[in-house]
């Protein structure tokens, strides 16, 4: 992408990393937010790959404030099980892709894949029937 310009006072922008706020009920984190900036006003031009860093951002801290796994807590835990990403997916839920996105931050983990690798952290038994559930619907 070449430099825009500014919608507001037609300067060009520049590719810079600012400090960002976001907030979440009550809680709140600072970032470091790369995109376009205009020095002459406070316009911001954000790209996709941009506004992957404060989506996660919100995750966590979203993660944080409601209880729920960190990206990090997730992949120690599957790692731990001995699971691919795809292999929990499919055992624990979310499908295929889900642990991918659970871990790099893009997608919250719900209460139930939270709740299912609390459980199986705790008893690594439990796994053996989510596998013998599997292949029973496999066969059927």
């Amino acid at each position: 992408m070449s430099n825009p310009t500014c919608p507001e006072t037609g300067s060009v922008m520049y590719r810079d990393i600012r400090p960002m706020t976001i907030k979440y009920k009550g809680r709140q984190v600072e970032i470091q937010m790369p995109g376009w900036y205009c020095d002459e006003s406070d316009e911001s031009i954000h790209t996709g790959d941009d506004m992957k860093i404060s989506d996660r951002a919100l995750n966590r801290l979203k993660a944080e404030v409601e209880n729920l796994l960190v990206p990090e807590t997730v992949r120690r835990i599957r790692m731990r099980l001995g699971l691919s990403q795809k292999d929990a997916g499919r055992l624990i839920g979310g499908g295929p892709n889900a642990f991918q996105k659970y871990e790099s931050g893009d997608v919250l983990v719900s209460h139930g894949v939270a709740s299912a690798l609390l459980l199986l952290e705790r008893d690594p038994s439990g796994l053996s029937v989510l596998k013998e559930q599997r292949l029973r619907e496999n066969a059927a």
